[in-house]
Parts: structure tokens; sequence; C-alpha cells
């Protein structure tokens, strides 16, 4: 009998079939935005939705030794990590499993989970990051506004301050508003360009692009100072 305190034991998933993990170099391939289809396989494992000490990435690498023995994959290194890419054999098998129905889908892509972690976070997160900016503009009309001239050091401050609390909001507002759902077709690349951008000289069209930098970091909207 099993023991009443100890948990019931849980199957583990499934490991990926060799169709799937062929699936996941291609898309990998496909997102690294690189002119190179070979992926390292943290890359692939990460396509898998698979962690990289499980089991299953165990399973993963021992398959991509022997589908390269097979002629499916072929092996290659970039700066010393190994990276493996579809050969012509491995794009026809692949291609034949989907035509045949044989194709599990893929989890979420990681670029898909990035736009979708950005996109609730900054619907859920932009209304404080406005309050924290008119926070801080309260703060600079009073100092403008008081009998006596404020120390240079208070504007200082309140400098530093504005510019993180706008850049903040600027992410929030681009991740909530202007970025669009990727498609898995092609790599989702922010190149800090806009529409407009094509109306600007070159100078001021490069200053923008440079202001848009590190605008779907997330990981910078932490609660320093300007909070």
């Amino acid at each position: 009998m099993p023991h009443r305190d100890r948990p019931p034991r849980t199957k583990s998933p499934a490991p990926p079939s060799d169709e799937l993990v062929l699936a996941a170099v291609e898309r990998a391939a496909r997102h690294q935005a690189r002119d190179t289809p070979a992926v390292p396989v943290w890359a692939i494992l990460e396509h898998l939705g698979i962690g990289r000490r499980s089991v299953a990435a165990r399973h993963v690498r021992e398959r991509l030794d022997a589908m390269q023995a097979s002629g499916l994959l072929e092996r290659a290194r970039r700066h010393s990590v190994p990276t493996w890419a579809l050969s012509g054999g491995g794009l026809a098998h692949l291609r034949a499993a989907r035509r045949a129905g044989l194709l599990a889908p893929l989890p979420e892509s990681p670029q898909h989970r990035a736009w979708r972690t950005a996109h609730t976070l900054a619907a859920r997160e932009i209304e404080r990051f406005r309050e924290s900016l008119r926070e801080r503009l309260a703060r600079a009309a009073h100092l403008l506004d008081a009998s006596q001239p404020p120390p240079s050091d208070a504007w200082l401050e309140l400098a530093e301050e504005l510019q993180r609390a706008c850049r903040r909001l600027a992410s929030a507002s681009h991740c909530l508003y202007e970025w669009a759902e990727p498609d898995d077709a092609r790599a989702d690349v922010d190149e800090h360009t806009e529409p407009a951008d094509a109306s600007l000289d070159a100078r001021e069209a490069a200053l923008r692009r440079a202001r848009r930098a590190g605008r779907r970091n997330t990981r910078l909207w932490d609660d320093g100072p300007a909070s």
C-alpha cells in the first residue's frame, strides 16, 4: 500500500519526438535573426519548453547526436559552442511529417512569451507609472513656485527621477500599445524604428533610434527611487 503521507507519483511528460526536435531546431534558427541556421542546444530546449538540466533535456541531447549520425542534422561550432542545423534530409523529413499530420505543435515560442509577459505587465503597471510621473511633475511645479530658490541639488535629483519615470512610462506604453504580437513565421527583433522615421532627417532619426534602446526591457521597471 502507498504511504498515506507520501504524495502520489505523477508520470513524467513524454520526451519530445524526433520530429518535434527538428521543428524546434527549425523555429529556433528562424527566430535567432542570424545569417546562419545553426543554433545551440539551449535555444532548441527553449523552443521545446524544456529545462536545461531536466531528464528531457538529456534525452534531447542524445537524440541530437543520433539525428546527426543518421543525416537529419548537421553539427558545427560557433565560438566553441556546439550548434545544430537541419540538413537537407532533415528538412525533407520534417516536411513529410507535417504533410502526414504527425507533428505535434511546439510550445509557445520564447519571442511570443516575451511579448505576452511584457504586454501583461505593462497593462498592470502603466497607471502606477503614470501616477509616479504625475507626482514628480507636481514636485517640479512646487520647486518652480517656491518663494526661495531651491538648491541646485534638488533640481539635479529631480532631473534623474524624471528621466527614469519618463523612460519607464515610455517603455510600458510601447509594450502595451505599439509592440505588435509577434508572428512565429519570422524573428521578432526590435530595430528601434517607426514608420514616421521616414519623414525625419538622418540625424534626428538616429537620435530617436538611440532613445528607443531597451524599450522592451521590463527588467528596467524596478522600484528604485523613481517608483
